[in-house]
């Protein structure tokens, strides 16, 4: 089962940080905070960013039922420019997460 990294939420305007991951440089959890909220207030709903069982980081995107405003196309689209923009982050935090194994609570 994969590892939450971190996730925000256009609904309780409220971003979320896993504390197993707190070694990790604050300039880098700065990054992710910001990532994470202004993805939410642009296209709605609520992200997270999650380690698979292989130690990839997914991008994990879901809304309310009834939530006419969040924007699913503009999610795919902002999710492909994400990971262009921000590849060499995305790719050091999948070698931090192998190199640490399962981070143990």
């Amino acid at each position: 089962m994969g590892k939450v990294l971190c996730g925000a939420s256009c609904y309780t305007q409220k971003y979320y940080f896993n504390n197993e991951f707190a070694i990790l440089p604050e300039q880098i959890k700065q990054e992710l905070q910001i990532l994470c909220v202004l993805f939410t207030e642009d296209v709605g709903g609520e992200l997270t960013l999650e380690f698979n069982d292989d130690g990839e980081l997914e991008f994990k995107v879901s809304s309310d039922e009834g939530d006419y405003l969040y924007d699913e196309i503009g999610s795919v689209l902002k999710i492909k420019q994400i990971r262009m923009q921000k590849q060499e982050l995305l790719e050091s935090l999948e070698l931090f997460y192998k190199a640490i194994g399962e981070v143990t609570p």
